[in-house]
Formats: structure tokens, C-alpha cells, sequence
């Protein structure tokens, strides 16, 4: 059906085509960790590289999670890739876009890497949203490749009954200066750089169309500043908030360094309106399920609905970074390990 025809159609809204939305549509993590176990033959650490070019080495892969994938390909050079595409987190086509292409491009960053290169990666229902609605979005990702100083060069589209975008990005490291999850010390503070609550604001947004435009703006910011930051401090372990929330990838950061994550839940910073949306019912199934996953490693004694929101699967989130970075709040400490990877008071 052409576009013309669709014309006197009213558009639906992008977030009532999926069921769910952003990064909260990740598989589950027990789930994903089964599967890459059972694909690969066993767990962690991971199986070794197959076949590479001469020189090649892989740094970083599967072993604790790393946000990308590092391959070191010549003395002080490393390519660093990663992917990263998800359904509609709000109706604005240009924000999605936009959010899309901010968070894959927040892989590269939260290992210390500049972007390079990116393409985009389309899935899209011809029969339902006009080319034009997928314009925008890409116009959106294009946003926030351009202002990351990355070339957007192509990509691959598909047709599918769910909307999908993100991007394939590369970028460009130090191997002697990267963020991985494994290589927090004790006594290393933890930075939180970024508000969160992100998901459950966008479930009110998908149920009731209320405008989230703080969490937008949140969502939209690219984290190379905090990552700058980052390494300017001398730090060597960070990882970036998603869709396994706060407490989830505290969780995977703290268990590949063979340490515990103490955290203040006091001093974690929410975007307004984050507590109501709980309050109301409006939390994500994969924020449920980031919390029943966490829990058998967790020691706390506060209410589910705080740990709901600790826990909550955010979507672009901000970078936890094991080291103290001005204006951004400490929320915890790594400590030696005592007997849970969290603890949170």
C-alpha cells in the first residue's frame, strides 16, 4: 500500500505497536546467560576467539558482559563494536531515534571508546507507518551520531510487524585504558551519572500518553562527556545503565570483579515523577524480572517498590563508574567481598 493511500488513516501510536519498549525488551538475563552457555558450550569465561587476522587479539567478549566487544588489532589500537536496536519507547519518532542511536553509541562509551563508524538497523510495518514516520526516525539517530562526531554510513532495513531501530557502531580505544565490568577495586566509590526511573515513566507514557519530556531529554543525552570524564580521572571500570537496571548491572559489575557494591540508596538520584509511576502500577515486566534475578544476591532490608525502582530497566541510562567524577552524585562503594555481590541500605 503506498503512502498516499494510508493518508486518510489516523497514524497509531508508535509505543501501542509492541508490547513493551526500549530496553526493557532485553531477554531476561538468567535467560540470556543459559543461552550464550548453551550456544558456546559452557558460560564464563567465554570460549575462545575463532579464527582472527594475524595480530589480532580479543580483549573483551563475552567473559563478564563488557558493554562491547574489544578486539586489539595493532600496538596501542583497538577496535571496539557493538549493536544495539529495540522497539518504540515513545511516540515522537525523532526522539526514538534519537534514544535509539544515543544508547547503542553509549555502548562505546561506557568501555572508554570514541565512535567511528555506525549503520543504521531497520525493522519496519510498510503496511501500517509510512515512510515518512521512518524517516524521522532515522533523521533522529542521524542527531545523535552527527553531534557524536560519528559517520553514519548505511545500513539494513527490514520489513517486520514490529518497528525496530538502532544502530551497528564502532569505535576506536586505548587497550591499556579501557572500562570493562571486571576491573573495580575495593575502596573504588560508585558514580551514578545519569537519574533513573526512565522506565517506568516510559510504561505510564506507552498506558496513558502522558508527556515524559525530562526522561526524553534524559534518554536523547549521549554519555560522552561522562566517559571523558571517566578516563580523565584515571578510572578503569564502568559499565552503562539499561535495560538490566541499577541494581543488575551493579550486580554483573560487581560479580566480575569478585567484589561487593554497597550502595546508599538515599543518594541515587530519580527523575521526577519516577515514584508516583511505581506507585500507580506502571513498572515494566523486565523490571520485575531485573529484580527477582538480582534478589538471591542481594542483602537490603528496604520495600519492594524502592527496589523496584533501583531495579527498574532504563533505557539510554547514565554510566556507573567505579571511581569519583565532579557533579555526578556517589551512590555506593565496592568493597572486598562479604558474602553478597549488593548491599543496599
Amino acid at each position: 500500500m503506498s503512502d498516499d493511500r494510508r493518508e486518510d488513516r489516523p497514524l497509531p501510536r508508535l509505543t501501542a505497536l509492541t508490547s513493551g519498549g526500549g530496553c526493557s525488551c532485553k531477554l531476561p538475563a538468567p535467560d540470556l546467560e543459559a543461552l550464550l552457555a548453551s550456544a558456546y558450550g559452557h558460560g564464563t569465561p567465554a570460549p575462545p576467539a575463532g579464527p582472527a587476522l594475524a595480530g589480532a587479539e580479543l580483549v573483551c567478549g563475552l567473559e563478564w558482559g563488557d558493554d562491547a566487544a574489544v578486539v586489539r588489532v595493532a600496538a596501542g589500537a583497538a577496535v571496539v563494536t557493538t549493536t544495539d536496536f529495540f522497539p518504540p519507547v515513545v511516540d515522537d519518532p525523532f526522539a526514538w531515534g534519537r534514544i535509539a542511536a544515543a544508547n547503542a553509541l553509549s555502548d562505546l562509551y561506557a568501555m572508554g571508546a570514541t565512535p567511528v563508524s555506525a549503520l543504521n538497523l531497520l525493522a519496519w510495518p510498510t503496511d501500517v507507518l509510512p515512510a515518512t514516520v521512518a524517516a524521522e526516525v532515522l533523521r533522529g539517530g542521524r542527531s545523535a551520531t552527527d553531534e557524536a562526531g560519528c559517520i553514519l554510513a548505511g545500513g539494513h532495513s527490514v520489513t517486520g510487524p514490529t518497528p525496530m531501530y538502532g544502530l551497528a557502531a564502532t569505535g576506536m580505544a586505548d587497550p591499556d585504558r579501557l572500562l570493562r565490568n571486571d576491573a573495580a577495586r575495593a575502596g573504588d566509590p560508585i558514580t551514578l551519572t545519569k537519574p533513573i526511573g526512565v522506565g517506568v515513566l516510559n510504561n505510564r507514557h506507552k498506558a496513558t500518553g502522558e508527556p515524559i519530556d525530562e526522561a526524553v531529554a534524559v534518554m536523547s543525552a549521549l554519555n560522552r562527556d561522562a566517559a571523558s570524564a571517566a578516563l580523565a580521572a584515571g578510572a578503569r571500570a564502568a559499565t552503562d545503565v539499561t535495560g538490566f537496571g541499577l541494581l543488575g548491572h551493579l550486580y554483573k559489575m560487581a560479580r566480575a570483579s569478585g567484589l561487593t557494591a554497597e550502595v546508599d540508596a538515599a543518594a541515587v538520584p530519580y527523575l521526577d515523577g519516577a515514584r508516583q509511576a511505581v506507585a500507580a502500577g506502571f513498572v515494566p515486566g523486565g523490571t520485575r524480572r531485573n529484580l527477582a534475578w538480582v534478589a538471591p544476591h542481594l542483602r537490603t532490608a528496604l520495600p519492594e517498590d524502592e527496589l523496584l525502582l533501583l531495579a527498574d530497566a532504563q533505557t539510554s541510562g547514565g554510566l556507573l563508574v567505579a571511581g569519583e567524577l565532579p557533579g555526578h552524585p556517589v551512590i555506593g562503594r565496592f568493597v572486598p567481598s562479604a558474602g553478597a555481590a549488593l548491599v543496599v541500605r
